[in-house]
């Protein structure tokens, strides 16, 4: 199991700065399921050695600086604000959290990321300043970012980040011939699974997995989630299915992807089939790989892979990512892929 790892400060980025920033990170880590499709934000006022803290409510409640400042009421003048993500400086559901910085009498304020929301992008940072507050930006910026990969990707390509979930044998392999699957994995894998659904706004499968297994596609943990996502089948939905009612959509999928960006689902988990996943890979649309291995062996070629589909005819047109995560599970191991960057070097040295 891997331990969290941090890079060194930045040129110019001091202890405590990285400090408190981390502690906003784990703030806004800690809602993660709760905001969509707002961020998930946290804050720190840090005044006279002591900090005082608060993370994004649901839709409609106060975002996370507000929260930050109200309980560090009198205190928070002359002090300073951290923040993963640039304070709004417009009216939504709620009041500009600029304002409530300036009327605090924040001296200093420091910005992981700046919004890249239309409504946002730089205006906060710009009313601060404006009013002779001073902004850091850039603190932490690519953990916020990594945390925060499906808003920011969401905000700039009205597409949802698109997370592909697959449980499988050490041999690569999703069910066996007569095409049974339960379980593949243990209890502490599917549990994480749930965890997964939780954090996304849309859960995808294909028609012929829902004829074949029936699933609900519901979050089923303790406590129950204040939500479910948004069900979504590709293709039709018979009407006695545990799914139903579910969104049904067809076509390009990158249609499909624009359709669910625009009902405001910021993260979308594909579970499957095999045809469904292969579809996704093919297409260059997932985000994130999320892969249980269980420590077990078809031992043969007649189970059914991951991907249905043909697959890379040279090693030159392999696949390959970069390893963000690595998870024991009880005995199943978790593994977490991102795509190569365009640019970036593969294992083997050169552009995958």
């Amino acid at each position: 199991m891997t331990s969290p790892s941090y890079p060194s400060p930045a040129p110019g980025e001091r202890g405590e700065d990285l400090a408190a920033m981390r502690r906003a990170l784990a703030l806004a880590a800690s809602v993660r399921a709760r905001t969509a499709p707002n961020p998930w934000v946290g804050a720190v006022v840090a005044a006279g050695g002591e900090w005082f803290e608060g993370a994004t409510e649901p839709p409609g409640g106060p975002h996370a600086e507000v929260t930050a400042l109200a309980r560090a009421g009198a205190r928070a003048r002359g002090a300073t604000l951290y923040t993963t993500l640039e304070p709004c400086a417009h009216h939504g559901r709620t009041p500009p959290c600029t304002d409530a910085v300036l009327e605090a009498g924040v001296a200093r304020v420091v910005v992981g990321l700046l919004d890249p929301d239309p409504n946002v992008s730089g205006r906060g940072v710009e009313a601060l300043r404006s009013h002779g507050v001073q902004v850091d930006v850039g603190v932490a910026g690519a953990e916020v970012a990594e945390l925060l990969g499906p808003y920011l990707k969401h905000r700039r390509t009205g597409r949802p980040w698109v997370v592909l979930k697959l449980a499988a044998s050490l041999d690569g392999r999703i069910a066996a011939p007569d095409r049974s699957s339960q379980w593949l994995t243990g209890t502490a894998a599917r549990t994480d699974a749930h965890r997964l659904r939780a954090m996304s706004d849309a859960i995808l499968v294909g028609a012929g997995t829902v004829r074949r297994d029936d699933p609900a596609l519901t979050v089923r943990l303790d406590p129950a989630p204040a939500r479910q996502p948004l069900r979504v089948v590709l293709g039709r939905v018979p009407d006695d299915a545990r799914v139903a009612p579910a969104l049904e959509l067809g076509g390009d999928l990158g249609d499909v992807l624009d359709d669910l960006g625009g009902r405001g689902v910021l993260q979308l988990l594909v579970e499957g089939g095999a045809s469904v996943a292969h579809a996704f890979h093919t297409a260059g649309l997932v985000d994130r790989y999320v892969v249980y291995l269980a420590p077990a062996l078809f031992g043969g070629d007649d189970a059914l892979a991951m991907f249905a589909g043909p697959g890379a005819p040279t090693m030159d047109q392999l696949w390959r990512g970069r390893l963000v995560s690595l998870q024991r599970l009880d005995d199943d191991i978790r593994v977490e892929l991102a795509p190569l960057a365009a640019g970036d070097a593969g294992p083997i040295g050169r552009a995958a």
